[in-house]
């Protein structure tokens, strides 16, 4: 089943995937928060996902389980690291939309630099 921008938006851990700079698809699970027609991650500023997406912002996004087990078909993506300025309005993002959960991982991750160490990332579905 190919997923629409509602079902990934709806799916409690989505598959993104980045590609090398030789095109190797390097898969990891994560959170998203949707917000109009994209969906908000925050993430580590020095991770190997935003150095490939600085690379080329092709991705793919699937629906999957927390350890990353695909249970859909990918759709293709863009992805964009946002501006530092714009992280805070991402936390808030995850912290609504996981509750109570996001909002404690929210406050493990201030506690560890939040901001300074990490950035959002906004991903697009090339049909939305």
């Amino acid at each position: 089943m190919t997923p629409s921008f509602d079902d990934l938006a709806k799916s409690q851990y989505l598959l993104l995937t980045t590609f090398t700079k030789d095109g190797r698809p390097k898969p990891t699970p994560i959170w998203a928060a949707a917000n109009g027609d994209r969906l908000l991650v925050i993430t580590g500023a020095d991770s190997w996902k935003v150095k490939r997406i600085r690379n080329t912002p092709r991705i793919t996004l699937a629906t999957c389980t927390m350890r990353g087990q695909a249970t859909s078909e990918a759709v293709e993506g863009t992805a964009v690291v946002l501006d530092a300025s714009q992280t805070p309005a991402v936390y808030d993002a995850i912290g609504k939309r996981y509750g109570l959960v996001g909002k404690l991982f929210n406050f493990v991750s201030k506690l560890r630099g939040g901001a300074h160490n990490n950035v959002g990332l906004e991903l697009r579905t090339v049909s939305a």
